[in-house]
Order: structure tokens, then sequence, then C-alpha cells
């Protein structure tokens, strides 16, 4: 009987699942970055483009950088074979989520749709950095189960950003007026997001001795 290897498929995730994530994410972070451009091309026509225009684009930029290296991190081959790897994108993962986090606060304070919406948005960058910081420092405890569920946490509410851009388009083609629809969109991009994670972290199985090394960020 041959010997038994770990999968190079993410945990959690089917491969196809995975790929359809990836590349999503990747879209999403790549047109995002667009906000770094001295003369930004087809901006989102909301009051935070202009009235705070730095803060925006800090956050667009770190929040597509998360968005881009995140669902690399789940990858088995990454985590066993390639530890620096995983390490150095993990620390950059968590500098730009906080950092993302913080610049979306005055955003967030004033977004569009008012109260409702901002309500919503800075309850997400709460979880977001606060699942972040909680996977963190899981594994500098050495607590590997602990964090491989925080970072899926935490990668289900940076990919509020993909789900955030699925939405948005789609509900006012009910006929709600897009001011609802946004206000609805500040909770419906993070929350089904967060329930999924839940369900894949119950999904989780033990953690092979492989992995269950102290890992020093």
């Amino acid at each position: 009987m041959s010997q038994h290897r770990p999968s190079v498929l993410p945990s959690g995730l089917r491969f196809p699942g995975w790929v359809i994530l990836t590349l999503l994410a990747t879209l999403i972070g790549l047109v995002s970055l667009r906000y770094a451009l001295p003369h930004i091309p087809f901006p989102a026509g909301l009051p935070n483009v202009l009235v705070r225009h730095k803060w925006l684009v800090a956050h667009a930029v770190l929040a597509s950088i998360a968005l881009l290296i995140g669902p690399w991190q789940f990858l088995p081959l990454v985590r066993l074979r390639w530890r620096v790897v995983h390490r150095w994108i993990g620390r950059v993962y968590c500098s730009t989520v906080i950092l993302g986090w913080l610049a979306s606060l005055p955003i967030a304070a004033h977004a569009n749709g008012g109260p409702i919406s901002s309500a919503g948005f800075l309850i997400l960058g709460m979880l977001w950095a606060g699942s972040t910081a909680a996977g963190y420092f899981t594994i500098r405890s050495g607590d590997v189960a602990s964090h491989r569920k925080w970072m899926i946490r935490s990668y289900a509410l940076t990919a509020a950003a993909i789900t955030l851009r699925i939405y948005l388009p789609l509900l006012p083609l009910t006929g709600i007026s897009f001011l609802i629809s946004y206000r609805i969109v500040a909770w419906m991009c993070w929350i089904p997001n967060l329930i999924f994670a839940e369900w894949l972290c119950r999904q989780q199985t033990r953690i092979p001795a492989a992995e269950s090394i102290q890992i020093s960020m």
C-alpha cells in the first residue's frame, strides 16, 4: 500500500472552488489596484472617492493585496513544503489587513447610505481585524488548529470585497433603489461569508502531525 501523502488541495475546499475563489480574488484585486494610479479609470461614483480620496486609495491598495495573496495560504503544498514562503505571505497578509482596516475607518464612518451602511462596514472591519489578529496570535502560541480556523474567518471577511461587487449590481435589478441596495449590501457582503466560514471551520479535521510544529512568525 502506498504511503499517505498530504493532499495538495485546500483543506475544506475542493480544488474547483479554490480556483474560482482565486480567480475572483485576482480579478477584483487587480481591478481595485487602479485606485493607486495617478488618474483613476472608472472611479466608483461615491462621495468618499472625492471627499476622502487618500483614505480610499490606501484602503483599496492594502485590501487588494490581502485579497490577492490570501488564497495561496490555504494550499497545503505551500504550508507543508514552503514554510518560509507561507510565513512571509502571512506576515504581509496580516499587515495589510490591519493597515487596510485602519484606512477604512474614515470611509466606513461616512459610507453611502448613512448610519445603516456605516454600521455594517464598521462591524465588518472590526471582525476583519479581530479575526486576523486572533489568527496571528494563535500561531505565535503554536495553536495551529485555531490559527487555521481564524484565518479562514479572516479571509471570508476579506472576500467581502468580492461578494459586494457581485451583489451590488444585482439588487437594483429587483427594483430596489441603489441607496437601499447599498445599505443591504453593507451587511450582506460579509454575513453569509462568515456563516460559510463557520461551516468550513466545523469541517476541519485533526491537523496532521507534520503541521503541528510551532511556526514562529
